[in-house]
């Protein structure tokens, strides 16, 4: 038996007109995460909360929980968004961030699109389980290749796959056993392009309450000015039995 504790907060920001972000939160489906329509696009919230309304209907409608393809439920919420907006932008599209978790027995099996993240704190180590998928990223890893790779620095946190895009996304899958005592953090980059890595540790070290820790970070993230939505989800291991 496991026994688990969480929150989900989402708030506009002090910037943005309206919130494009999701929260993927439903502990009785063990699924945990968040989805941030892409700026710049029309239909941001239309995107991330499609997307996250498909992949929480596959998950709850599933038979076998275990086997769930978490491939497959991200290309068909790909495929969703991708029709939503050829009717709602048929000249650009729409797309959003997806980043999502699904607990099965004391397993937590990852699923990420674009450049929301997933941190976990293990035993007071703290890190990133997920890697942006930027553009400064894909020319990092293609250089490591060997590859000669050049971009704008104006440019180097524009996506290079999302939710929504013409064909369905490569989908990085983590799968990460749980033990006691663990904590993980999903956000959008509203919170971590404001709130240091250092500063989201001593949060989820520190902090009693889920929906406690939440508060303080996204209030951190209001009083820097709050530049964009800032959406998180924070899950609490507390014991396996």
């Amino acid at each position: 038996m496991i026994h688990l504790r969480s929150a989900a907060l989402s708030d506009i920001g002090r910037v943005r007109r309206e919130n494009e972000d999701r929260a993927l939160h439903d502990p009785a489906a063990g699924l945990y995460g968040v989805a941030d329509g892409i700026g710049g696009l029309p239909g941001g919230a239309e995107a991330s909360h499609l997307a996250a309304e498909e992949v929480a209907a596959g998950i709850r409608a599933a038979a076998d929980a275990a086997a769930i393809d978490l491939t497959a439920l991200a290309h068909l919420a790909n495929h969703r968004v991708r029709q939503l907006g050829a009717q709602l932008s048929p000249a650009f599209g729409i797309g959003t961030t997806l980043t999502f978790g699904l607990v099965r027995d004391t397993t937590l099996r990852l699923a990420h699109v674009g450049d929301s993240r997933c941190y976990a704190w293990r035993a007071g180590e703290f890190g990133a389980l997920t890697e942006d998928h930027s553009v400064e990223n894909e020319a990092r890893l293609r250089r490591a290749r060997g590859e000669a790779v050049y971009y704008s620095d104006a440019n180097r946190n524009a996506l290079t796959r999302c939710i929504g895009q013409t064909n369905p996304p490569a989908v990085d899958l983590i799968e990460r056993p749980l033990l006691a005592g663990d904590r993980y953090l999903f956000c959008t980059d509203g919170i971590f392009r404001v709130v240091r890595d250092p500063e989201l540790a001593a949060f989820l070290s520190q902090g009693v309450e889920p929906a406690d820790v939440l508060h303080e970070i996204v209030t951190l993230a209001l009083r820097r000015g709050g530049p964009d939505n800032a959406t998180g989800v924070v899950l609490f291991v507390d014991s396996i039995d």
